[in-house]
């Protein structure tokens, strides 16, 4: 067969595709036959296509000589070489700044050792939302319901939940889950999963320790630049453990016998994974299809919803000490007053904290700020299913709904001793129980006026320290 005069009838940038074929009905070596010029042209850099690993076009070499081994593009060639079936997907490899449009077309051709296709692709640097849209009617209607339920609800946790485990069911997976990683503190976190036996398959949060980052930031290395992972076959499963021998024993331990991992990315950074185990490997192509698509989408709501997560702690939390800042508080005090918490007993704690003027003014403001810091920590250890409030300067609010008398006097009793040991942090303290919560601004007053009496013993004990005040 002429591939020359074949690829050169093609004004997009086309080549011919060798696939080796292997007596078990797998193959082996992929080679890049030949090219028309466009095709040619992109290899050996015009300008505006991406780089390679080399620059010259050697006719019916390996793929690997241009680009880093990657199993969907093997696949994808497989498929049509030998399988015979036409291909198309629009994808963004992680390796390259640009998204590809590729179609490949199985060729009758073929001898004793190679089965052929053609191989034609777009390249831009942007993505193109309609050619996103060119995908089979049951992929669009897959993603578009998952798409709905995240759109038409105010609860995201809900939602992602009903998401995944309608991928799940899609992929015909016994597990499927979303993680999200944080690489300022180097810790991972499940954002929910689902599974076809609860019984049968331990939760992922089991492994979410300080040593599951190191292995999740290994995967982009194995991913090698191509835009997900699948595992489905011995191929795929020996090229996993070449590149990470100690991801694929956990994974053989783990009795994963298949499995889809996608990298959830925006604007470049990585947020987390999505991935499902013991997926229909005979539908793998609708599964990545799917995927593909729908990790672009949640990635750009996970985006969002984190973005609105920081600005809520943000506008509740004290970002020094960690715990909640006075505008919470106040909304709180508010929402109990309307009667949010009607006929609960309740407990209210102030503290002010000594010396913090006089920490400033002899230390400056950083060891002032590490002082407020040891004092939030030390409220967080004494009432930690408690709220807690930064309700001024060095000033603290502990609110306790639903405790008892004995319980408050309890932690107010080991506050003291606390503050007794400790060589920094002293405070002055005052404490009021009532039976209900019908009159939380007198249970307040009450308790503020004992903590100003608590101050002026302190100044009466240590009266050289009441001019640092």
């Amino acid at each position: 067969m002429d591939f020359q005069g074949f690829v050169d009838a093609f004004s997009t940038s086309t080549c011919i595709i060798s696939v080796e074929k292997l007596p078990d009905g797998g193959y082996g070596k992929i080679r890049i036959v030949t090219g028309n010029k466009p095709y040619i042209d992109s290899v050996e850099r015009d300008g505006n296509g991406p780089r390679l690993l080399m620059s010259k076009f050697i006719p019916n070499s390996e793929y690997e000589l241009y680009f880093t081994k990657d199993l969907n593009f093997e696949d994808f060639c497989y498929r049509s070489a030998i399988l015979k079936q036409p291909q198309h997907s629009y994808v963004h490899p992680e390796r390259y700044d640009f998204w590809f449009n590729i179609f490949s077309m199985p060729l009758e051709y073929e001898d004793e050792k190679f089965a052929y296709c053609s191989y034609t692709q777009e390249v831009t640097q942007k993505p193109n939302t309609e050619k996103m849209t060119t995908i089979s009617y049951e992929t669009s209607s897959d993603v578009l319901e998952a798409c709905l339920k995240l759109k038409s609800t105010d609860d995201f946790d809900s939602a992602i939940k009903d998401v995944i485990n309608e991928l799940r069911e899609i992929c015909d997976a016994k597990y499927c889950c979303i993680m999200l990683m944080n690489s300022q503190d180097r810790t991972c976190r499940l954002l929910g999963e689902s599974f076809f036996d609860r019984e049968a398959f331990r939760s992922n949060d089991n492994w979410m320790d300080d040593k599951f980052y190191d292995i999740a930031e290994t995967w982009e290395n194995v991913i090698g630049g191509s835009n997900c992972l699948i595992i489905k076959n011995p191929i795929d499963w020996e090229y996993v453990k070449s590149r990470n021998k100690v991801w694929y024993e956990s994974l053989k331990i783990s009795s994963v016998e298949s499995m889809v991992l996608f990298p959830l990315k925006t604007n470049g950074n990585l947020m987390g994974y999505i991935w499902a185990t013991n997926f229909a490997v005979e539908n793998a192509v609708h599964i990545k299809e799917t995927l593909e698509l729908t990790a672009f989408i949640i990635a750009s709501e996970i985006s969002n919803y984190l973005l609105l997560d920081r600005m809520r702690f943000f506008s509740t939390m004290d970002s020094l000490t960690g715990v909640m800042n006075r505008n919470e508080m106040n909304n709180r005090v508010d929402e109990i007053a309307a009667g949010g918490e009607k006929d609960k007993p309740i407990g209210i704690v102030f503290t002010d904290l000594n010396g913090l003027k006089k920490t400033n003014d002899l230390h400056g403001h950083l060891a002032g700020d590490m002082l407020l810091k040891e004092a939030a920590s030390m409220l967080k250890k004494l009432f930690p299913k408690d709220e807690i409030y930064r309700a001024g300067g060095d000033e603290f609010m502990v609110l306790s709904i639903g405790t008892t008398a004995s319980e408050l006097d309890r932690k107010i009793r080991e506050l003291r001793s606390q503050i007794e040991k400790s060589e920094t942090v002293s405070f002055a303290v005052g404490a009021c129980f009532d039976e209900n919560c019908n009159n939380i601004l007198s249970v307040m007053t009450k308790a503020d006026k004992k903590m100003y009496e608590d101050k002026e013993n302190y100044y009466t004990k240590y009266p050289e320290r009441k001019r640092w005040e």
